[in-house]
């Protein structure tokens, strides 16, 4: 029975990992959705595997620290792994689960209680710092400057440059008005032209 066992787990065991290389190659993700909504752990461990880059850059970009972005991406997959049964396939498993990513992202920025609000604000004295310090011959790190932005102003700027939502999506997604958004992506368009231009 034993050897059964473990000879079992071992068929699941490369079952999974030629699932990982198909989806690391390109394979359509439909069949490992529908295998992974059975309950295939296997497949969700492939899609994992193939949607993880995009998923922690785009929490990177949110979040503006490592610490926070590894925190929204595992919660990103737990929440894919629980809902993965309301996809529908009406769009793409990467895109629902950039969606995902992005939800939990919102849920945690909205769970922060005021002390914390006024904390991003430091991000204009960084961000004057490092362009003052700036040498001319040495590159700019785009990624640490957005973290630098105040987080408003880095929210709007990655959904709506980075990301490609609208101004009318973003205000649904973050509660904020249209113009409020608009606002905080001219701010943050304006800080960083500060900083990248010599």
């Amino acid at each position: 029975m034993e050897a059964t066992v473990t000879a079992g787990t071992a068929a699941r065991s490369l079952a999974g990992s030629d699932l990982a290389a198909r989806a690391a190659g390109g394979v359509d993700d439909r069949l490992l959705v529908r295998r992974a909504q059975g309950g295939d752990l296997a497949a969700f461990e492939a899609l994992y595997r193939a949607n993880v880059g995009r998923v922690h850059a785009v929490c990177r970009r949110l979040a503006g620290h490592a610490a926070l972005a590894e925190e929204l991406t595992q919660e990103a997959f737990v929440r894919a792994w629980r809902r993965l049964a309301t996809f529908r396939g009406e769009s793409s498993f990467a895109t629902w689960l950039h969606r995902v990513a992005v939800n939990a992202f919102l849920d945690h920025r909205r769970g922060r209680d005021v002390r914390h609000e006024s904390a991003g604000e430091d991000g204009n004295a960084a961000l004057a710092a490092m362009s003052t310090a700036h040498d001319p011959g040495a590159g700019i790190d785009l990624e640490r400057a957005i973290s630098l932005l105040p987080r408003g102003a880095r929210s709007v700027f990655v959904l709506h440059d980075v990301e490609g939502f609208e101004h009318g999506e973003i205000s649904a997604m973050t509660g904020i008005a249209v113009g409020t958004s608009k606002a905080q992506l001219h701010r943050a368009r304006r800080l960083l032209r500060e900083v990248l231009q010599p």
